[in-house]
């Protein structure tokens, strides 16, 4: 196929770019030149800007297109638009964070949509973040009607990972000692491997498998428990788990998601459940949760902190340092 990928440099279009190149696709990446430039000498690449410099993307026809750096409808649809007559396939990287508030298990698909209240808003945020992809959506299905592929993933895991989310906890369990686990043992958690992610990105263009589509896993439900007994496998350590309740760390202004990464309170448990049957039956597959989190944790020690993409400023605080770690533990016990 010839395959044009909106990004290819950073994380998960990385891992299209490369799953794509391996399959010995023919590969045009369309980026700005500012994050790892030099990557895959073997592809075609075009220098441009989403945001108003999209020349480069004047020629060529492609069979097709694997969006993975879209955030701003306008910026979207601008593309889309742009390719729609020149791609048989627009493959678009929305996010669960689309859906409107989710209470029950089991949402699909079809669950409604979050809309923004200022349709002109265009800053990116936590406020903001899940209506402009669900805008986003929408610009690429008016360009592209039938043609247009929406891929909904939860937390996107796995090496070269910038937003430091999953490589905290194998990264972690490395340092051994006691470790803080939030939450309940039984609480659910959903994530994909990037290279999972992007393998079953390049099958949905190759089939001309139009739709959308949930992209979480994996196939079966996983416990947090789950999730950190793999990365303490991965690991290799004798670290040991102390777990704390939900509301002692929310009373103590622990942040979910970012100061613990993975970890929500259990009132927003439905959010780590959503459905992605639609997706199994459509040829997703994962690999084993130790397998991602063994390769993580190998990346994470292989790379200096100057060599990391930059974390963005919008997700939050950062991890627990170990010192908050342990004063929290301390005073868990002693309560």
């Amino acid at each position: 196929m010839r395959l044009l990928v909106l990004g290819g440099t950073v994380f998960l279009g990385r891992a299209v770019a490369e799953a794509a190149l391996a399959g010995g696709h023919h590969v045009t990446l369309f980026h700005r030149g500012v994050t790892n430039a030099g990557l895959f000498p073997e592809a075609e690449h075009r220098r441009g800007d989403r945001d108003g410099g999209l020349a480069a993307l004047d020629h060529g026809t492609w069979d097709a297109v694997l969006d993975t750096s879209g955030y701003v409808p306008r910026v979207v649809g601008d593309s889309a638009r742009l390719l729609a007559d020149r791609a048989s396939t627009y493959v678009f990287v929305s996010s669960i964070s689309a859906y409107a508030d989710i209470a029950e298990p089991g949402a699909t698909e079809d669950h409604p949509l979050r809309v923004l209240a200022d349709l002109a808003v265009e800053q990116v945020g936590g406020e903001t973040y899940g209506g402009l992809k669900a805008a986003c959506e929408q610009a690429v299905r008016s360009a592209l009607g039938e043609r247009a592929t929406i891929v909904r993933p939860g937390l996107i895991v796995g090496p070269f990972d910038p937003t430091d989310r999953f490589p905290y906890w194998p990264r972690r369990f490395a340092r051994g000692g006691e470790v803080l686990a939030p939450g309940t043992p039984d609480a659910h958690v959903q994530v994909i491997d990037a290279r999972d992610l992007a393998a079953w990105m390049l099958h949905l263009a190759q089939a001309g498998i139009h739709g959308t589509f949930n992209a979480v896993g994996p196939a079966g439900p996983m416990t947090m428990a789950g999730m950190l007994e793999a990365c303490r496998a991965a690991a290799g350590t004798d670290a040991t788990l102390t777990w704390v309740e939900d509301e002692f760390l929310v009373a103590r202004d622990v942040q979910p998601w970012s100061e613990l990464p993975m970890w929500l309170p259990a009132q927003h448990g439905a959010h780590a459940r959503v459905s992605n049957a639609r997706a199994l039956a459509a040829g997703l597959a994962f690999r084993p949760t130790v397998e991602t989190a063994r390769d993580t944790l190998a990346w994470d020690v292989a790379t200096p902190a100057e060599a990391r993409t930059p974390r963005s400023i919008l997700l939050g605080k950062p991890p627990l340092a170990a010192t908050r770690e342990a004063e929290l533990l301390a005073e868990w016990k002693a309560r």
